[in-house]
């Protein structure tokens, strides 16, 4: 603690300490006039600053602001430096908003896509959503403005959000839920993290002194403050003593009165309170060294705001339709065409500067082309034939048909979940009835995560993946396909067959107020690689204008030590005939393990951008969290000695160049044997070996001869081990415990097999000191 704000505290009363930790309003913290601190607002993001008028207010129409494309692009262009700049324009607007500290970005995985809130979400891979959460964080907080990194942890549905609890085995949290978050905040120290309204094994995230304290602040070395999301504190004391430093929104006076009374009655030490106080000044009087005043680039926020979603946009089929030639006679269909579909709705909401219309984006572009326009499909769900009639007539007579198909907000949004991953019935309809009539058809999507296409994808020759592509978006849609703008967006989440493929389809979305995990760490890439799975699309895939060949893929070391990590290289060409960009994969695959691994885990990526015919060598460095795994027993990070393969892909199913290095591990660990452990863990753990080792030849002369005997006798044993070869025989004994086999084997031994367990056990660990 500081001098400065120690002595702060030491002024403060109790009711002033208490209060500081409520708000003082829907977006802002108490101020203390009389010893001259002030207040601190906050705003709605993620991809524009909503910022309320009244800071009393929490629905009304914020002030007018950039709305970027939403996290699901963003993420897919996978371009870590641009991330940053936007979150740079943010902060701007912010300053100019007199904003303190922005609520973004939302970095959970996309355990299903029918999460509602997915389109806020990054990816279904840790690494990718880590590094793109700590660019951003980067980018805004660069300025002098915070940010809050949310929503932690384990909030992967909206369905019953606020109660709910999310049941993950520990393993599973360590390596799939808790990474993104690990990674941003030891890469840029968010002013603040938010804590989630569900429950997590049962406790509250409000409440969960593991996520809040022992792992957030102690483990990661998290200095910020930890706020609730709004209406997500239940007991505001038990809040206090798990970590909860501010819970928002106030004014919560009943809330603060428990916690003076706590206080009082020795129930919550008072140091406790003091430590949150502290988190929360520190921010406070941070956030005061940035002036809040001027006003910000609308129109070069526009252009950025272009420029994203033109690198976020994925083309996911291209039969040589796209770019178009102009002129052309051009059919528009769809709604979205003349009402651009670029947001989500919920607390993420954005009044625009400006919108860009993607019809009127192309007929800027398109010179001389006639163009003509067709509704397509209404607002509503109700199906109108006589709007499909209409398209197919106007498609049938142009050269080509573009249709703009948006899922509509009735689909997707926050606040609830996806029932299925269909667009509507009419939308169905209607690409079925507009391909029919004119070959020449391209699909654009507006979503905030994937959709089934099977139904029509085999009728259309193009398909262009825009998103929630912010409001600038329809330029942006307008100059990847006339060719402006090569596309180099790639997917980064898995866009399945079918609804039934998809990882978490029997365990969701929950009931009788939990929902279990139980596919555990395989969602995404990793489910459909583990139960070879086809998919539409897969994780990392995405088309261009151009081609690109891999080669001379190098490693620093092929044999290493995990401390010193491994750089890896390979070249890169542009093989096409016009510019474009790369985005090259690093997985990581582990050939063995002693415990489930996925088949590989992405561990790098990079954006390259080539011109025809040019070559460039992208690098990679990984360390020692890039191999290794958590172990739940040993409680820690832990690497293996053994053969890793380095794999440089174009996409999860699309590997370009392998090596195979060897990992020598550097820990020592200790040796968690215990009663119950099986001969095969004796045998894997180096000093369980030693041990073990001398007396391994007796069990299993042991047991040799028992089942020969067995055999040739008979035997009225249990039916699983007559008539088995002694291979099988050693099988099953080695996946017995120790103790067990034994017991088998007491009227050989001088002492009952318990205590010669024991005795084994203590030998092991001896072994260790």
């Amino acid at each position: 603690m500081s001098k400065n704000l120690a002595e702060l505290i030491s002024q403060m009363t109790l009711e002033e300490k208490a209060g500081l930790c409520t708000g003082a309003s829907a977006w802002t913290t108490t101020p203390i006039e009389r010893l001259e601190i002030p207040e601190l607002i906050c705003s709605d993001g993620p991809h524009g600053v909503r910022r309320q008028p009244n800071v009393h207010d929490m629905g009304a129409k914020s002030l007018p602001a950039t709305c970027f494309p939403t996290a699901s692009c963003v993420s897919a262009s996978w371009d870590v430096d641009l991330i940053h700049e936007m979150g740079q324009a943010l902060a701007e607007e912010c300053i100019a908003l007199d904003v303190d500290m922005l609520l973004g970005p939302g970095t959970n995985m996309k355990r299903s896509p029918l999460g509602g809130r997915n389109f806020e979400y990054f990816s279904e891979d840790p690494y990718m959503a880590g590094e793109m959460a700590a660019s951003f964080i980067n980018g805004v907080q660069s300025l002098g403005v915070g940010t809050s990194l949310k929503h932690y942890a384990a909030n992967n549905q909206e369905f019953q959000r606020f109660s709910i609890s999310a049941e993950v085995d520990e393993r599973t949290l360590r390596e799939l839920y808790l990474p993104a978050f690990e990674t941003a905040v030891k890469k840029s120290q968010p002013w603040s993290v938010m804590c989630s309204y569900n429950k997590v094994n049962g406790t509250f995230a409000s409440e969960h002194k593991v996520l809040l304290t022992d792992i957030l602040k102690k483990e990661w070395g998290f200095e910020g403050l930890v706020v609730s999301d709004w209406g997500a504190v239940r007991n505001r004391v038990k809040a206090l003593q798990a970590g909860l430093d501010w819970e928002m929104p106030g004014p919560q006076d009943r809330r603060v009165q428990a916690v003076i009374e706590a206080v009082r009655a020795g129930t919550l030490d008072e140091s406790v309170l003091n430590e949150s106080v502290r988190r929360i000044l520190r921010i406070v009087f941070k956030a005061q060294e940035t002036p809040k005043t001027g006003k910000f680039d609308i129109d070069g926020h526009h252009a950025l705001a272009q420029k994203i979603a033109s690198e976020g946009m994925v083309l996911l089929k291209n039969d040589g339709i796209l770019p178009l030639k102009a002129p052309q006679h051009v059919a528009i269909i769809g709604k979205a065409a003349e009402q651009a579909h670029f947001q989500g709705g919920g607390s993420s909401h954005i009044n625009p500067t400006k919108v860009a219309v993607p019809f009127s984006e192309l007929q800027s572009r398109g010179g001389n082309a006639e163009f003509s326009y067709a509704e397509g499909y209404p607002a509503d769900n109700s199906f109108q034939p006589m709007m499909i009639d209409q398209a197919v007539g106007i498609a049938r007579s142009a050269d080509v048909a573009v249709l703009f198909i948006a899922l509509p907000t009735y689909k997707e949004s926050e606040g609830y979940d996806r029932k299925d991953l269909d667009l509507t019935d009419q939308q169905i309809a209607l690409i079925k009835a507009v391909s029919a009539a004119q070959p020449k058809c391209v699909v654009v999507l507006n979503n905030g995560s994937p959709v089934v296409m099977k139904e029509w994808i085999d009728s259309v020759p193009a398909v262009l993946e825009a998103y929630m592509m912010g409001q600038a978006g329809g330029a942006a849609v307008a100059d990847v396909l006339y060719g402006k703008v090569n596309p180099s967006g790639k997917l980064t989440e898995t866009f399945p067959l079918r609804l039934e493929d998809t990882p978490s389809f029997t365990n969701w979305p929950g009931e009788t107020g939990t929902v279990h995990y139980g596919e555990g760490m395989f969602i995404g890439y990793r489910h459909y690689d583990k139960r070879k799975i086809p998919v539409q699309f897969p994780f990392g895939f995405g088309l261009s204008y151009t081609t690109f060949d891999y080669a001379d893929i190098t490693v620093s070391a092929k044999n290493f030590r995990d401390t010193d990590g491994l750089t890896v290289t390979a070249r890169i060409t542009n093989t096409g005939k016009v510019a474009g960009k790369e985005v090259v994969q690093l997985y990581v695959r582990d050939n063995e393990a002693s415990l489930v691994r996925p088949e590989k885990e992405l561990k790098g990526f990079a954006k390259v951008s080539l011109n025809p015919g040019e070559s460039k060598i992208v690098r990679f460095k990984l360390d020692f969290r890039s191999f290794a795994f958590y172990h739940v027993e040993h409680k820690q990070w832990i690497t293996e000695d053994g053969e890793f393969e380095i794999l440089i892909a174009a996409s999860a199913t699309d590997i370009r160049l392998s090596e195979t290095v060897t990992l020598k591990s550097s820990l020592v660990l200790p040796c968690i044997l215990d009663i119950e452990s099986t001969i095969k863990e004796w045998l894997s753990d180096p000093r369980g070996k030693m041990v073990i080792n001398p007396i391994y030849q007796q069990i299993e002369n042991h047991s040799r001869a028992m089942f020969s005997q067995q055999d040739r006798y008979g035997d009225n044993k249990p039916d699983t081990t007559d008539n088995l070869g002694m291979g099988d025989v050693m099988e099953m004994m080695n996946d017995m415990p120790l103790v067990s086999v034994l017991m088998w084997q007491q009227g050989t031994l001088t002492m009952p097999a318990e205590d010669m367990v024991e005795g084994l056990l203590m030998q092991a660990r001896n072994l260790g000191k």
